[in-house]
């Protein structure tokens, strides 16, 4: 007798097969891990009186400010600033990192450079600017584009699940009279859909034939 279980192995990008739930562990493990660091950074930040944000922020329009196009999502304003960014980069993260590590890296560097340039060209040269949730919005864009490029259902899902949860934020996009970098968001996401287009899967990637186990034969 032959017996066929559900989707095993197989194709880490695939939703429902044990590779992608166990992609999805990985990375999740791995973006509790950052979060921590960010925290370290901003204890010391305090504790020394180090002053980071506005040394090594991004400062609109002032050569000394741009190295904070890199520096500045390490950073933030204050703990709470910290606080609110740090679930939907672990969440968003997670789901951004589950498609590959290489992908990863090179998708958050270039919505990193993106959303820093755009801050630096763009905003306030008589503001500071820090803080990670230029690349949160950055996942958010990747996410829906991935979903609609590569026909992947499920990171669409993701995206409205995360429109449920923090819809509020989605509106940081737009001009404010707030104290946040809308610029930052914007030009974010902007280069979360450019990064997606980039570095998505091939087509022949997206049809290669999957490795699963073989049928369990019993006697």
């Amino acid at each position: 007798m032959t017996w066929r279980g559900g989707p095993t192995g197989g194709d880490p990008h695939r939703f429902g097969t044990e590779a992608f739930y166990a992609s999805l562990g990985r990375a999740f493990v791995a973006m509790c891990a950052v979060v921590p660091v960010l925290f370290l950074i901003e204890a010391l930040d305090v504790g020394l009186h180090a002053d980071l944000d506005v040394a090594a922020g991004i400062i609109p329009h002032r050569i000394q400010g741009l190295d904070g196009v890199f520096f500045s999502p390490f950073l933030h304003a204050d703990f709470n600033h910290l606080y609110s960014n740090s679930i939907p980069l672990i969440l968003l993260g997670t789901f951004v990192l589950a498609a590959g590590t290489r992908r990863f890296l090179w998708s958050t560097l270039m919505i990193i450079l993106v959303s820093g340039l755009g801050v630096w060209f763009t905003g306030s040269p008589n503001s500071v600017v820090v803080g990670a949730s230029g690349v949160i919005f950055g996942y958010l864009g990747m996410l829906l584009t991935r979903g609609l490029v590569e026909r992947s259902w499920w990171n669409v899902a993701v995206v409205l699940l995360v429109g449920l949860l923090y819809g509020w934020q989605l509106l940081g996009i737009l001009p404010t009279d707030e104290r946040i970098s809308w610029q930052g968001h914007l030009f974010g996401l902007l280069g979360g859909i450019v990064a997606a287009i980039l570095f998505r899967r091939r087509r022949a990637e997206l049809h290669q034939p999957q490795h699963t186990e073989p049928p369990l034969t019993l006697p």
